[in-house]
């Protein structure tokens, strides 16, 4: 499998937030049955639907975000020809803690998939962030209002996007986790 590097993905397309789209969860399942199928034991942490697409109502980027849950990084490399069979393009991006996909490729997004140990801080805070937003308007309301605004500020500058929200997801994280 050739792995898409970070400069090709220079070209990708300007970052865009659309109103919330009801056909998202249905993607998601479909998505959610064949990567079942080809993940199989490598995932023991499930497949799950996370990201703004993931939260009922919620204005996201239109790109559904994926995350499985793995017993490892190294053991989930096994997974690397299937899912490239199945469209997943790789991406070396937090290679430490996470192996990452795009579909169908790295300009024109539909699916990010993200193998996450399930042990790791990283999968049990993502499913918090999304949970917490499902489940808190007012803090829903308030991230959208965000990416909104950062959307129009950085459209053509994803990192920076990324880097302006990290401070709110961390700390809705941060609550979220310590409930628990």
């Amino acid at each position: 499998m050739r792995a898409v590097t970070l400069a090709a993905m220079a070209g990708e397309a300007p970052i865009r937030v659309v109103a919330y789209d009801p056909s998202w969860p249905r993607r998601f399942e479909a998505e959610r049955g064949l990567l079942l199928q080809l993940l199989g034991e490598h995932s023991p942490g499930g497949v799950h639907h996370v990201g703004s697409t993931a939260v009922p109502g919620m204005a996201a980027k239109p790109t559904i975000d994926i995350m499985a849950g793995v017993a490892g990084l190294a053991d989930s490399r096994a997974c690397f020809e299937p899912l490239s069979g199945a469209g997943y393009q790789y991406a070396p991006y937090r290679a430490e803690e996470m192996h990452w996909f795009c579909k169908p490729d790295p300009v024109r997004r539909t699916f990010h998939l993200h193998l996450v140990p399930c042990d790791s801080r990283r999968f049990r805070a993502a499913l918090a962030f999304r949970d917490a937003l499902r489940s808190d308007p007012a803090c829903a309301a308030e991230y959208a209002t965000l990416k909104l605004g950062l959307a129009e500020r950085f459209a053509k500058d994803r990192d920076a996007y990324t880097e302006a929200k990290a401070n709110f997801i961390l700390a809705v994280c941060a609550r979220a986790l310590d409930a628990d």
